[in-house]
């Protein structure tokens, strides 16, 4: 388009553009055709399209997405080819699905594995740092898990597809405050215990010793453990 055929007060171009009236009754055509088609396609790639998606499936529709964009609005562009990107996108992660299904470690490559972020109440931090995920990310999951510290928690997953699994100790031990240290007012409301922990992961220290450092994250940060009072 030339230049000098933009202008601002051109209301007619910004609503319709440069394409006759019978355009508008294809537009609609080819997005019923296109809706049908991406409707079929995410059919073909299994349930898990309709819940939460892995990353094989979240290439899969924006693959789709993309491919069907440019022909549901360009006059000169066909319906051909999206089929075309769907067929292979399909058989695609069909293909990947059935190599999962079949090895594992295909399966781990593909999708990714599972992670403990939390192990029997002390935070994995290494793992934390090959996931990206940080304390404050753990700390608030932990809380809308209505968890009020470490020593509630035996194990937190974080799995393949980003969710997190958490599972509640038997019995409940001393452990570090989840809730924000600005909170002082539900703080006070825990129950203090003699038991130092690393304020950084979580970490025991039996010895008492707060001049030495964390031997599971290497701070010296050390805060006494709480617990849940009775009543809460």
């Amino acid at each position: 388009m030339d230049a000098e055929a933009i202008k601002l007060n051109d209301w007619l171009r910004m609503f319709i553009g440069e394409v006759p009236p019978a355009f508008f009754i294809e537009v609609v055509l080819r997005m019923i055709f296109v809706y049908l088609l991406l409707l079929f396609s995410m059919r073909l790639l299994g349930k898990r399209m309709a819940s939460q998606l892995t990353r094989n499936e979240l290439a899969a529709l924006v693959s789709l997405a993309g491919a069907m964009g440019v022909p549901l609005l360009a006059p000169d562009r066909g319906l051909l080819p999206p089929v075309l990107v769907a067929v292979v996108v399909v058989s695609l992660s069909r293909l990947l699905a059935f190599l999962s299904f079949k090895n594992q470690k295909t399966e781990g490559v593909i999708h990714g594995k599972i992670d403990i972020l939390v192990n029997d109440s002390v935070m994995n931090v290494e793992r934390m740092m090959a996931t990206r995920i940080t304390r404050e990310r753990i700390m608030a999951q932990l809380r809308s898990e209505k968890i009020m510290h470490l020593g509630e928690v035996q194990k937190l997953f974080i799995e393949a597809n980003g969710n997190f699994t958490l599972i509640r100790t038997d019995k409940p031990k001393p452990g570090l405050a989840v809730l924000p240290d600005r909170d002082e007012a539900f703080i006070n409301d825990l129950k203090p215990n003699g038991i130092m922990v690393c304020h950084a992961c979580g970490m025991r220290n039996d010895s008492g010793n707060t001049s030495k450092e964390c031997p599971n994250c290497r701070q010296m940060d050390w805060v006494i453990s709480v617990e849940r009072p009775e009543s809460v």
